[in-house]
């Protein structure tokens, strides 16, 4: 599919399984964090939506301005953390280098590369809404 000329319409059917929208306050701003640190694609990129690749993955970016009619949108706070609770997880992203070019960044890494009991080696980086992005590979 490509990205950037496919409809509204047949994006939308073309969507399977689980997804992942993010509401944010700059779409530009979070996209360029996310190429900088995790090198994702980014398509259809405007002030109020880009869709989002990672791999096969894809996910979207909305401006809160896109959810005015959404009841979801009363429930943000008006400051981070937004996405409390949920990680967002790149399993096939250096931990190392991506803690590297976020501090390059000035992003604020929550918590430096670990190898953890589970198999992984992680670490966890807040992007300027204040979800936690995991960049994560097995040991």
């Amino acid at each position: 599919m490509d990205y950037e000329t496919v409809s509204a319409e047949d994006f939308g059917k073309s969507l399977r399984g689980i997804g992942l929208n993010l509401l944010v306050r700059d779409v530009r701003v979070t996209s360029a964090f996310l190429v900088d640190i995790f090198d994702v694609g980014i398509h259809r990129l405007s002030d109020d939506f880009a869709i989002v690749t990672y791999g096969s993955d894809v996910f979207q970016l909305h401006s809160d301005a896109t959810y005015s009619a959404n009841p979801l949108l009363g429930l943000l706070p008006e400051n981070p953390p937004r996405g409390a609770g949920v990680e967002i997880r790149f399993y096939d992203t250096d931990p190392d280098a991506a803690v590297a070019r976020a501090s390059a960044r000035g992003a604020m890494v929550l918590q430096e590369p670990a190898d953890k009991p589970h198999g992984l080696r992680e670490a966890y980086i807040l992007c300027d809404d204040g979800y936690a992005w995991v960049p994560s590979r097995p040991l």
